[in-house]
């Protein structure tokens, strides 16, 4: 008999994130959608807002609403626990509270704690506490990094013991490139040009996009007319200063592109299939599943040489010190001056994506179900 594992698809309801689909969302949509293959009969369930209706597509809806079931929890743990019909729930974000089972919770990084600077300020103390409470109601966690395991140890006081390393992935069919004519359609309709330099992720202060704008612009100038600089994502917390530098330097004439509804997955792969160079030089991830995709894509990457990157990238890519502009401009210079620099990277990248696919990342994730059972 397959074990029942329900899993939380909150992160992945249109309705309560605008068809947005950030980090915590691609993963989720991936465990939903591969556990089933790795021998886990799936049961999807996602938290109903606290007030107002939203109508819920992604998974069942649960009894209460998070707010409520964190009240009672707390108040009366014992007495008020979560019934679900599974064997075991994973919570795929912070959302945690006791049910009459098992819970997996992966907690993605510490971020909020290490670094509450880069962070939304709105409920920033009560989401703290919550995101500590969580990890301590989790009978194991699941980390995407070595890194990761170091930060929950450290900022939650997780018993390392409780944790297991599941790294992200990438769908297979990414290592197929994808129909040339439909990769052409996309690029157009998006005011692309074929060769550019390209950035997927949301805009936020950790990604470091500033310095990757400062890169782009000390480029020469032959350089820049050749090759734009694409920017896929939405606009995050704390973004304001960055999107008026954007709109300053298209106005000077740069060729800076800002694509923020680029939500379909097959449209962002063939995004990822035009670019001549990935750049990532994210100032913390707790992995970075954009990398992988670029890599999956064929397309050179500059990443950070900080937090959980150099892990992730494993030599595959050229590293930047996210710090220095400089070092970030002569890195996207390399890929493209370069022949065989590229060459390497593109190949070493390719083979480091073909290890980590969201297939693996699922049968590792239920071997973690069935040591608990």
């Amino acid at each position: 008999m397959l074990p029942r594992i329900g899993l939380g698809t909150t992160m992945i309801e249109p309705a309560l994130h605008g068809g947005h689909m950030d980090g915590i969302g691609v993963y989720t949509r991936a465990l939903l959608r591969h556990l089933p293959r790795a021998g886990c009969d799936v049961l999807p369930f996602s938290w109903p807002r606290a007030r107002g209706r939203a109508v819920l597509s992604a998974g069942q809806p649960l009894a209460r609403s998070f707010e409520r079931a964190s009240l009672s929890d707390l108040l009366m743990p014992e007495r008020h626990r979560v019934h679900v019909p599974a064997d075991i729930f994973h919570v795929t974000d912070y959302r945690v509270v006791r049910m009459n089972c098992p819970v997996v919770a992966s907690l993605h990084d510490a971020l909020p704690l290490t670094h509450p600077e880069w962070c939304n300020p709105r409920l920033r103390s009560l989401k703290n506490w919550l995101q500590r409470k969580a990890a301590q109601k989790a009978d194991h966690v699941i980390a995407l990094s070595h890194f990761a395991v170091e930060e929950l140890v450290a900022s939650f006081g997780v018993d390392a013991r409780r944790i297991t390393v599941v790294p992200c992935g990438v769908d297979e069919a990414w290592l197929e490139a994808p129909p040339a004519a439909a990769v052409a359609a996309t690029l157009a309709a998006n005011g692309l040009r074929p060769g550019y330099f390209l950035f997927v992720g949301t805009l936020q202060p950790r990604k470091n996009l500033e310095r990757l704008l400062d890169a782009y612009l000390a480029l020469p100038a032959a350089v820049r007319a050749a090759r734009q600089l694409v920017i896929v994502g939405r606009a995050g917390a704390r973004a304001e200063g960055l999107l008026l530098r954007l709109a300053a330097a298209r106005r000077n004439g740069a060729a800076v592109v800002w694509l923020n509804r680029l939500d379909d997955p097959a449209r962002l792969r063939h995004v990822y299939a035009g670019a001549a160079v990935f750049a990532f030089p994210s100032l913390y991830e707790g992995f970075g599943i954009p990398v992988v995709e670029a890599f999956a894509a064929g397309v050179p990457v500059v990443a950070a040489n900080t937090t959980a990157l150099p892990e992730v990238t494993a030599g595959a890519a050229v590293e930047a010190d996210p710090l220095d502009t400089g070092a970030i401009a002569d890195a996207l210079l390399a890929l493209v001056r370069q022949p065989r620099l590229r060459a390497r990277c593109i190949a070493a990248g390719r083979a480091r994506a073909a290890q980590l696919t969201w297939h693996a990342t699922a049968r590792q994730t239920a071997a973690v179900y069935r040591r608990l059972l």
